[in-house]
């Protein structure tokens, strides 16, 4: 029987390491069209969605307005989205992307692809790796 207390035989470190690795293989792609990892992930949400509010935005990456804010801010200065208060509720801020943001969906079709290539997976493994990640994400979120 494996040793519980081992280092390696902690599943949270291995979860904890394989992510650091994967988002450093991420900065090194994306640095070379221009975005951040948080900026990538919030332009894939608006990729598929259109528009949405910072509040669902927040809530797609698990992250709060504190850490949303600034960031949005840079992608509306670097001209890939346009915040606008709802004329409906004006506590909510409308988050929608610029044709320069559509057009940026181009430039990051690459992405995926190559962080495939690198990690040498087979399609087959890397659906069973998401189905398993998926299935303990639903656990700890209790869905």
């Amino acid at each position: 029987m494996k040793d519980p207390l081992l280092l390696e035989n902690q599943i949270c470190f291995k979860i904890y390491t394989a992510e650091r690795e994967i988002t450093k293989l991420y900065r090194g792609l994306l640095e070379e069209i221009g975005v951040t990892y948080p900026q990538y992930l919030a332009l894939l949400v608006l990729w598929e969605e259109k528009r949405v509010t910072v509040k669902e935005l927040g809530m797609k990456l698990f992250l709060d307005s504190g850490t949303l804010t600034p960031m949005l801010k840079r992608m509306e200065a670097n001209g890939l989205i346009e915040r606008r208060r709802s004329a409906e509720d004006e506590r909510s801020v409308i988050i929608t992307l610029t044709q320069k943001g559509e057009d940026f969906k181009e430039k990051a079709n690459c992405v995926p692809t190559r962080l495939l290539e690198r990690l040498d997976m087979k399609p087959d493994e890397l659906e069973q790796l998401d189905s398993m990640l998926s299935t303990i994400l639903g656990t700890l979120q209790g869905k």
